[in-house]
This record gives structure tokens, sequence and C-alpha cells, in this order.
């Protein structure tokens, strides 16, 4: 296994290079990323933490180097001296900086720890595709209507039964 620093590039020498501040770049149009915003605002906070719309103008501004179609797809969190963090470092990184959840950062850090952040980190991407799908009318957890020939029957479930064609031509299935 490769070691972290290795894997990061050379050791900045934290005690040298300290971080003083994180910018957290999340997907306002996420209804869990707006309330994990709100939670963060909420914690005390041993590293001050700074919430920016993903994708927004104020972070293309401020980070015209980044990938900003990422930043919507995982949780990126950029550091005051240009560190940046995403996925499972940047979950890591921002409990990292809450007072009562740094030792839950440590332990997330940790080999078993590092599986379990990944987890969430891949359970939470999955439930905003969800939403997003939803949100941009895709097929999928949304509502089926009457209209499009769809109902419920508690003894069978969900059938379908296509509308009647008008004048004789149905649309294509």
């Amino acid at each position: 296994m490769t070691p972290v620093a290795a894997a990061a590039g050379p050791d900045r020498d934290a005690a040298r290079v300290p971080v003083r501040g994180l910018t957290v770049l999340y997907d306002a149009e996420c209804s869990l990323c707006a309330f994990l915003r709100d939670w963060l605002v909420r914690q005390r906070q041993l590293v001050p933490l700074e919430l920016v719309a993903a994708g927004s103008e104020e972070a293309r501004r401020r980070y015209p180097g980044l990938d900003h179609g990422a930043t919507l797809d995982e949780i990126t969190v950029i550091g005051d001296a240009g560190q940046v963090y995403r996925g499972t470092a940047a979950w890591v990184v921002t409990l990292w900086a809450l007072a009562d959840h740094r030792p839950t950062a440590h332990r997330l850090s940790t080999p078993a720890g590092a599986r379990l952040a990944r987890g969430v980190v891949l359970a939470a991407a999955k439930w905003r595709e969800g939403q997003r799908a939803r949100r941009e009318g895709y097929w999928g957890g949304g509502a089926y209507t009457a209209a499009d020939g769809w109902s419920y029957v508690p003894a069978l479930g969900w059938t379908w039964n296509p509308p009647a064609c008008d004048g004789g031509t149905c649309p294509p299935r």
C-alpha cells in the first residue's frame, strides 16, 4: 500500500504550512447538500469553513483552474494554501475541521475507517444522483401518472395500459 504522503506528493511540512481555512464547494441544488451545509455552519469549527455553491460564479472566480463540472459530481474542499480534496478525503478533512468531529475524522483516516467513509460517500452520491434525475425529469424514482397509462392496484401493484391511439396512429414505444 502506498503511503498517503507519497500518493499526495512531497511532504508539505504541516507544521510549516498549516491549514487555516477550508472552502467547501457544495451542490446548492441538492437538498442533502443544503442540509449538510446548514449543519456545518452550526458546528463549532476548529478550522473556519466557508461554504460556496459549486459551479457558481463565485467558485469560478476564486478557483479558475478547477474542473467545476466535477465539483458538482462530488464534494470538493479547497484549503487556504491551495490543497484540493475530493470525495472521501473532502468529507474527512471537513470533519477534521469540526471540534466535535475531529476524533471521527482521525478514525476515518485509518484503512478500516477509509472503507466506511468511502461507503458513506458512495451512498450519498447515489442518493444525489436519484435526486438530480428526479429534478431533471429522467426516468426512475419519479411519479407515474394515469396519463402515461400507469395505474396502481393494491392487489397487483403497478400496471401499464398504454393510452388509446388517437386518429388510428399510436406513438412509438
